[in-house]
């Protein structure tokens, strides 16, 4: 308070005379200011000088305090279960307990900031864009492997297939590592569960896929005998894969809540355990529905009848032993064309190897040996 205000406001209060309007106008105050204060100082004294909260009497929007604990206990619920836990899914953890009033998300969201339990990052708020999935369950499954440890810090991996279209998690397979004997057993028994998709999307590890490396891997020609397509996203961009990416985070949440497995049959009970909490619990991007009930809403898309060959061209240089690398196999085109660099164009197992415009080799790989060696029976190399 202005001295001279207390002061003039004091002299009023006690019955002094002073020019009010004249007293104001000098020091920039309103009468019905001026007077509010003489007012409080003869039925407060000096008291009457100490600003007022400017809060409001009534708080309309406040939330009673039985829906505050009822939100953080749902939280800290999901969060020992090793659930996603935030105001959505918090929701619909009171909506499935009955429990009324139900707050908005929106309050929900303010409860827990307003009590610390999560601070605002307006830097993350996504942008909103449109995602894409595929039109019908078993169009495409996503498939990849996530690094993992036992109890005695062993490294195994888990191996996730999620069908794009309804996020069900159609296999989640304990094993030794991301090979091809891993792979192809986890999808065998997602095949016995679900059917066979029409393609599988996969990162570019050598247990999937060696398309970008310009031949086929073991798992491509068995799931090529079966009809099924494989894709690869493009390299070093994870986003194509970005729902098994997702997937994953919310397994690893759900396992860290839980002691670590001491074997791999302990490890397969658990991720047993999880695909059946997962695939019937909400999901958001489903907008409420369960990967379970969207998997069940449309007809299964199916593949092609008949295994399909997959095709494409690569290079290779030849070395000084006229020697290309190729799928796996070392194909001899002879010394004669050593130093060159030749082009391979393939279909399956079927391979024509050309330089500049020669065909210097033509043959079907014999897989069960790794050395293509030079035949005279050209004839059967055409096969």
């Amino acid at each position: 308070m202005d001295p001279e205000v207390v002061a003039a406001v004091a002299w009023a209060a006690g019955g002094e005379k002073i020019n009010v309007a004249v007293f104001c106008r000098e020091h920039g105050l309103s009468r019905d200011t001026f007077y509010r204060y003489v007012t409080r100082f003869r039925a407060e004294g000096a008291d009457g000088f100490v600003r007022r909260s400017t809060a409001p009497h009534h708080h309309p929007t406040a939330l009673a305090l039985e829906v505050v604990e009822a939100v953080l206990r749902a939280r800290k619920q999901l969060a020992e279960a090793g659930l996603d836990n935030g105001p959505i899914s918090i929701r619909w953890r009171l909506q499935d307990a009955g429990f009324h009033p139900l707050p908005s998300r929106v309050s929900i969201y303010r409860i827990l900031r307003e009590r610390g339990q999560i601070v605002a990052q307006p830097r993350k708020r996504p942008k909103t864009r449109r995602r894409f999935s595929y039109a019908d369950p078993n169009g495409c499954w996503q498939i990849d492997g996530m690094e993992h440890h036992l109890a005695d810090g062993t490294t195994v991996c888990i191996i996730q297939i999620l069908d794009d279209h309804s996020r069900l998690d159609v296999g989640t397979y304990a094993a030794t590592g991301e090979t091809t004997a891993g792979t192809w057993a986890a999808l065998q028994r997602a095949f016995a569960g679900y059917g066979l998709p029409v393609r599988i999307l996969s990162d570019n590890g050598l247990a999937f896929t060696g398309r970008h490396r310009g031949w086929m891997v073991e798992l491509e020609r068995l799931l090529a005998a079966l009809g099924v397509t494989t894709i690869a996203a493009t390299p070093r961009h994870p986003q194509t894969c970005g729902k098994n990416e997702r997937a994953h985070q919310t397994l690893q949440k759900w396992l860290a809540a839980r002691p670590p497995a001491h074997t791999l049959t302990e490890l397969q009970n658990l991720l047993d355990e999880y695909r059946q909490i997962y695939n019937h619990r909400r999901h958001q991007s489903l907008n409420g529905d369960t990967p379970q009930q969207r998997y069940d809403t449309r007809p299964k898309a199916t593949p092609s009848t008949g295994p399909h060959r997959p095709s494409g061209m690569t290079t290779r240089p030849v070395s000084a032993t006229g020697v290309i690398a190729f799928s796996g196999c070392s194909i001899v085109l002879g010394r004669t064309w050593a130093g060159r660099t030749a082009s391979v164009y393939w279909q399956g197992d079927r391979v024509t190897v050309m330089i500049d415009n020669t065909v210097t080799r033509q043959l079907t790989l014999d897989r069960s040996v790794r050395y293509q060696r030079l035949t005279n029976q050209k004839l059967s190399d055409k096969s």
